[in-house]
């Protein structure tokens, strides 16, 4: 049995209808959308709705881990968005009708931090099984799927009526965890919290891994914990007991998926 496994499309359409080429199946694991493009500030929604200079402002407020400064510039942009609120919706709709049509069957995903799973039911076609909280079975393997990424603790959810990224507290990811069971293959967005999966290099700053999925693959002991999220990681493969812990990669710059093979 041969699965690719991507995360971190961000609007890669063109690659991701080449990801699926010689496999069984293919997992993906999150963040369709090019929302941000910290490559090219004129390019993704923000880039096109609030121009490449806002862009290169609140990417040096991230990269300099000014967290709270970046959420209030977005904030005060969102504020003033005005009649172009329909502009990112559209944007949205448009990406994701370009992107789901570019799966190969069969495919199975879990939404990340930036997408909108509401969404995914108006263009998810028939070769697309969305998964979250929830298992399947490929190749006589049991395969659970958990999306969505880390709010810090304490965090204020505020929402903007425009555009609303996937993102939950680690103790909202200990039920959806917990109702897979057993699994041969553990698919999530985001790392666990082990520090050379989280750090960053490039931005040069640790990401939010979760804990409860660390507990997790201790106790029940997946053959493999296949996640994304972090671009350029530390290290890209962590064995943690018996358990293969593999970052797949940012699929938007690298346009490869990860072999899976069984």
């Amino acid at each position: 049995m041969r699965v690719h496994v991507v995360s971190d499309v961000h609007g890669n359409s063109e690659a991701l209808a080449r990801a699926g080429e010689g496999a069984d199946a293919l997992f993906v694991l999150g963040d369709l959308l090019d929302f941000v493009d910290y490559h090219d500030y004129s390019g993704g929604i923000m880039g096109a709705v609030f121009g490449p200079e806002n862009v290169a402002r609140f990417a040096e407020y991230r990269k300099g881990r000014r967290n709270a400064e970046a959420v209030a510039f977005v904030r005060s942009l969102w504020a003033g968005l005005g009649g172009q609120a329909e502009v990112v919706r559209e944007a949205v709709r448009e990406q994701y009708k370009r992107l789901f049509s570019a799966m190969t069957a069969p495919t199975y995903a879990t939404p990340g931090n930036v997408d909108d799973p509401s969404l995914w039911p108006e263009f998810a076609g028939a070769g697309v099984t969305v998964l979250d909280g929830q298992t399947t079975e490929v190749g006589g393997l049991r395969v659970g799927f958990v999306g969505g990424a880390l709010l810090p603790p304490g965090a204020e959810v505020r929402r903007n009526g425009v555009w609303q990224p996937y993102l939950r507290f680690d103790e909202d990811m200990v039920d959806p965890l917990a109702a897979l069971g057993e699994v041969d293959v553990l698919c999530t967005h985001v790392p666990p919290a082990v520090p050379e999966l989280t750090y960053d290099v490039v931005a040069r700053r640790p990401e939010i891994g979760s804990v409860a999925l660390l507990e997790t693959i201790r106790r029940t002991r997946p053959r493999w914990s296949l996640f994304g999220h972090v671009h350029q990681p530390l290290s890209r493969r962590v064995r943690l007991g018996s358990t293969e812990c593999v970052n797949v990669g940012h699929f938007q710059r690298t346009g490869t998926p990860y072999v899976l093979r069984f």
